[in-house]
């Protein structure tokens, strides 16, 4: 077969898997206590088993905390002592949209004009949603129809992962060590790794595929919290209510009117802007609840917004003492920087990798976190490289078939990297970059 054959083929089979996994509704739930959040995430996380014991992988298991594991042994020329590398991705989709009967619309040769979604005709495609786009000229593009996110997020992460299985399986004579796959569940809702031990990942580094434009690399991320404010009222029969009744509902949206409105805002910021963002509000006469997430690059910005809520709170208690009002934080995860800047080794391989599979790497913070920021905090340095997402977790959301293609290529190269370790750790390897 000849090379360029060989591609087209590979490409047809990234394209059947994705749209395979798409179809899959396996949105998480924040409320749900149980593990993993939603039941139907298991339904993709059999399908992906199956299909790597029919790849020929090793040691295929789904575990009773809903991660699937696998391993693709080291080639023979890339020596018993390279280091074991992890790749991983998540199957939840976010429960912000719904991800139910995902029907993926693929444009093929795509022209630059707008994209219009057959089932919501009013959403579009175009410079302003997707500005993206206008780099995309003659690639494949799959989106969502219109009525449901598509779940690139990470399903392309998952594709790509696959796909680079198959192609390491197949052709023995790539160099790699010990490779480890996992497929996680419930990264949206910030639990994707809340069970899993390092013992069962049994990995030295690893790589979440997770991010966005092609050739990005990220080893810097928020730092983040929840917090949940409990406002409890004094309920009456609002016929005998005068002077007696205190509405909950109406204080929290004393509450939200006292919150930043024109800065420190998701919609109002960028870069490396922190914010205060209220997710969520349920509640009654009696008792409201309003969830918060709080995101900064620096901890002593991210403490100072549980502070300013803190005294927004206090402030309305004090205006109304027969209200009880409660403040609960709890930390989501840390910036993988304060870690990672210890040692560049593994961002220094990525890099290297992009520019290795022809492209210009892209170091970029992301605005968010992964399941790496937390697996780097426990330890295990993993930093976040591109699956070619686009307008993630809304039916806005696309990927070009292009960039999930070079996704698999710079895996390859990163394998082959890390196969090369004696090189990787000469003088000088962990000085290259520097993190701003």
């Amino acid at each position: 077969m000849s090379e360029q054959r060989r591609d087209v083929q590979q490409q047809d089979q990234l394209q059947e898997r994705f749209v395979r996994y798409a179809r899959v509704d396996t949105a998480s739930d924040h409320d749900s206590p149980s593990v993993p959040s939603t039941p139907k995430q298991l339904d993709l996380q059999r399908m992906l088993a199956d299909e790597l014991r029919s790849l020929g992988t090793d040691d295929v298991r789904l575990t009773d905390y809903g991660c699937v594991l696998a391993t693709i042994p080291a080639t023979s020329v890339s020596g018993a002592e390279a280091p074991t590398v992890a790749l991983l991705a998540h199957v939840d989709t976010s429960p912000d949209f719904s991800g139910q009967g995902v029907e993926p619309m693929i444009t093929r040769n795509y022209d630059g004009s707008p994209i219009v979604l057959p089932d919501a005709p009013d959403r579009v495609l175009d410079q302003q949603t997707a500005p993206e786009l206008a780099e995309k000229v003659g690639e494949t593009i799959i989106s969502a129809s219109g009525d449901t996110l598509l779940g690139a997020d990470d399903k392309a992460g998952i594709a790509i992962i696959m796909t680079l299985a198959e192609r390491l399986l197949a052709d023995r004579s790539i160099p790699h060590g010990r490779l480890r796959i996992c497929f996680t569940p419930d990264e949206e809702v910030g639990r994707g790794v809340e069970n899993l031990s390092l013992e069962d990942l049994d990995a030295d580094v690893a790589y979440t595929l997770d991010g966005e434009a092609p050739g990005e690399i990220t080893f810097e991320s928020f730092s983040a919290d929840e917090a949940v404010v409990t406002i409890e009222g004094v309920s009456i029969h609002p016929g005998k209510a005068k002077d007696r009744l205190v509405n909950a509902l109406t204080l929290a949206g004393k509450l939200i009117a006292a919150l930043p409105q024109h800065a420190h805002t998701p919609e109002t910021t960028s870069e490396r802007e922190g914010f205060i963002h209220l997710s969520n509000v349920e509640g009654n006469a009696y008792r409201a609840e309003l969830r918060f997430i709080l995101r900064a690059f620096e901890l002593d910005e991210l403490y100072g917004y549980g502070e300013f809520l803190r005294t927004l709170v206090d402030a309305l208690a004090r205006s109304e003492p027969r209200a009880h009002f409660e403040v609960r934080t709890r930390a989501q995860y840390r910036n993988m920087r304060y870690w990672l800047e210890n040692d560049m080794r593994p961002a220094n391989l990525a890099i290297e990798a992009i520019r290795r599979a022809g492209m210009t790497p892209k170091i970029a913070p992301i605005r968010g976190g992964t399941d790496g920021s937390q697996l780097t905090e426990r330890g295990l340095p993993t930093p976040n490289l591109f699956a070619g997402t686009h307008n993630a977790h809304g039916p806005l959301e696309w990927v070009s078939l292009e960039d999930m293609v070079k996704g698999v290529d710079v895996c390859e190269q990163l394998v082959r990297l890390w196969a090369e370790h004696e090189q990787a750790a000469g003088p000088g390897a962990e000085d290259e970059t520097t993190l701003g």
